[in-house]
């Protein structure tokens, strides 16, 4: 609720005044019982109205430093804020869009009063402007902003970004490409000096990573998960359960198989020895459905892992098992043929020709190789052991709470145990 003593002596407070008393009088009308076309036309104009009230709005509070300096608020976005019941974050960025469309960009300003440019569009159009650089010409600029209040009437905030980013294309193409130059180079720099990756562990098994870095790095990233969440697949084929896993669950299980492929013998030297894992675990938890063992050589925080997860990272991760005895003696450090030979994965992929789970089409090349008899129950690495499966359907291999039933074909069907 905005609680407000308005005085009609000034031409703006009559105006806000009469606008509440008419929006009084409409409060009851239902919306319900219009023509599509009052709808249609009831929406369009409201929305020019909202415009152009925007622009009203940001002009006084251009205007109100002496307010703000009177009632002791550190700034106009401050005092409007508390008498709002407002965030001070939003009010302090439309203070600061109503000093640059007061004080510099009329066009900008005569576009939110014919109600053409939103508060959004023109927050674009204003960074747009004043990110050119010193060195173009006041005229240049003049011709930009124009274009730019006009490419307003049919562009999104989004589209008009972009538009923005490459607008001395249009108003001065000789200079455009050098500018263009510059301007990516600024800020691949800034990118690099900004790059960062922060993790928290939120304590239930789960961890939280933020990465902030550049654009390619990004694009590249999500190319390599991307392969891992929507591998390609015959198009006559029914959806599978996989596809049924919202979105940011599927690339943040993708990120996990990512991370399970990387080669450690192509990582750089860390600490004297090649790039590895060291998990422990007793072997009467490896054998066992229920077990836990310890991730040694991580980082701070590091815990625990389900035997179900040590025995299927075993397959094909490059994780090292330190299997330990009763009293705590290493009885293996993971021998080197538990994992199958590159041989042995093409053979599988010639003869499987996919995942082997029954119904699945996921190709043989975004497979993994799993062991029938488990490595760590004294299985053997050997070709009639071995099986491909998909991420998905490897995961519910090593899943106590399903059982695997081996069909005539050499398909499996998974079933939850009941």
């Amino acid at each position: 609720m905005v609680a407000a003593s308005l005085s009609p002596s000034h031409p703006l407070v009559a105006c806000a005044e009469t606008i509440c008393d008419l929006l009084d009088e409409v409060r009851e009308v239902q919306p319900l019982y219009m023509s599509p076309d009052d709808q249609a036309a009831a929406l369009l104009k409201l929305e020019e109205a909202k415009r152009r009230l925007n622009e009203a709005e940001l002009r006084v509070m251009a205007a109100a430093g002496d307010l703000a300096a009177r009632d002791g608020a550190r700034d106009i976005a401050a005092w409007l804020a508390f008498r709002t019941q407002a965030e001070s974050g939003p009010m302090r960025a439309d203070q600061k869009l109503a000093v640059a469309v007061d004080g510099k960009w009329r066009k900008v300003a005569e576009g939110m009063v014919a109600g053409d440019v939103s508060v959004e569009q023109a927050r674009v159009i204003v960074h747009g402007l004043e990110a050119l650089p010193d060195r173009v010409g006041a005229d240049i600029v003049a011709s930009a902003e124009e274009m730019l209040v006009g490419f307003a009437k049919e562009l999104t905030p989004h589209q008009l970004r972009r538009a923005a980013l490459h607008i001395l294309d249009h108003v001065a193409p000789e200079i455009a490409e050098a500018e263009a130059a510059r301007r990516l180079e600024r800020e691949e720099q800034q990118a690099r000096i900004k790059t960062a990756l922060r993790t928290k562990r939120l304590g239930d098994g789960m961890s939280r990573t933020t990465i902030t870095h550049p654009d390619a790095s990004q694009d590249r990233l999500l190319t390599y998960v991307e392969s891992f969440a929507s591998p390609r697949k015959d198009p006559d084929t029914l959806v599978g359960e996989e596809d049924r896993i919202p979105y940011p669950q599927r690339m943040g299980q993708a990120f996990d198989a990512l991370l399970e492929h990387l080669d450690p013998s192509k990582l750089p030297e860390h600490g004297g020895d090649a790039t590895t894992v060291l998990v422990t675990i007793s072997l009467e938890s490896l054998q066992a459905e229920l077990g836990t063992g310890t991730l040694l050589d991580g980082h701070a925080g590091s815990g625990e892992l389900s035997a179900t997860a040590i025995r299927r990272m075993a397959c094909t991760a490059k994780i090292i098992p330190v299997v330990l005895g009763g009293a705590g003696e290493i009885l293996d450090v993971g021998r080197a043929k538990r994992l199958h030979s590159p041989a042995m994965r093409k053979a599988m992929r010639l003869r499987d020709r996919g995942c082997r789970a029954e119904g699945c089409t996921i190709p043989a090349r975004w497979c993994e190789a799993h062991h029938d008899h488990p490595w760590g129950t004294g299985g053997s690495t050997n070709l009639d052991d071995g099986r491909l499966y998909c991420p998905w359907h490897h995961h519910l291999a090593h899943n106590p709470t399903y059982t695997a039933e081996l069909l005539p074909n050499g398909d499996v069907r998974f079933t939850r145990r009941r």
